[in-house]
């Protein structure tokens, strides 16, 4: 059940962001009001859920650490809280320069997931059920983790999952190749995959310990699975296709 439960949100919950910051910009204020709203309601359900360490309680705290999560991308995606870079990068810079100004573009968002995460920590510090902001640092981590990558470069940058607004983020992106950072972060989150699963496995059937770690096992695996698609010629639009309204009605078609 918490395969399922994770995997299932996690493929319609990134399929409605997707189709959010894909539709008319006249229509990103409405979604970041809607998303708002979903991210102070995760917020509170967090902090509701960390008192009790029941089954159903787990399953809501990590459900609420999504719906913030979700609040973040949203929020980055249409561009409310990317960085105060908004352009291309600058072909001559190299090395530290480029890093900076790679950095500028999303200074905003990093800095924004930050500080939740730490308002997370803290309000979960001495509470019995820390599942919401585990989940929370554990997708910020896996997150940076990707960032850097494609700015180093990875054997398959795509990035159909870019909006338009957001499309001078390409520039940033590191040439095609694989890199000895890309395998140590598949490593590394593999092996945080594997320390989850013992701690599932090493719980007791049914109970509120194993459900949580068997959360955290499925979503770092996704987060493995994500960072292979960056070395295998896998094209994220193959998955969440029918999330684009409006790049499908502005394709050409096919003439005779």
């Amino acid at each position: 059940m918490p395969f399922i439960v994770t995997v299932a949100i996690w493929f319609v919950a990134t399929g409605l962001i997707a189709w959010a910051d894909n539709r008319e910009r006249a229509t990103f204020s409405r979604s970041l009001a809607v998303g708002s709203v979903a991210g102070i309601a995760g917020l509170l359900v967090i902090l509701v859920s960390s008192l009790s360490t029941q089954v159903w309680a787990v399953y809501l705290s990590f459900i609420g650490a999504l719906m913030v999560w979700g609040w973040h991308e949203l929020s980055f995606l249409t561009g409310a809280s990317a960085g105060p870079r908004r352009g291309p990068s600058d072909p001559s810079l190299t090395g530290v320069a480029r890093f900076r100004q790679a950095a500028a573009t999303v200074m905003h968002h990093e800095v924004a997931l930050a500080i939740t995460a730490l308002l997370l920590i803290s309000l979960s510090w001495n509470a019995p059920n820390q599942i919401g902001a585990t989940v929370f640092v554990l997708m910020f981590a896996m997150r940076l983790v990707s960032k850097v990558n494609l700015f180093v470069g990875v054997p398959n940058s795509s990035s159909e999952m870019l909006p338009d607004q957001l499309a001078y983020l390409k520039t940033y992106f590191g040439p095609s190749r694989m890199t000895a950072l890309l395998v140590a972060s598949v490593t590394a989150i593999a092996a945080a995959t594997a320390w989850f699963a013992s701690l599932a496995l090493a719980a007791p059937v049914g109970s509120a310990q194993m459900v949580g770690a068997s959360l955290l096992t499925t979503l770092a695996l996704l987060g493995v699975l994500e960072h292979l698609f960056l070395a295998l010629p896998f094209r994220d639009g193959m998955l969440w296709g029918w999330a684009y309204p409006q790049r499908r009605a502005a394709a050409p078609t096919k003439r005779d």
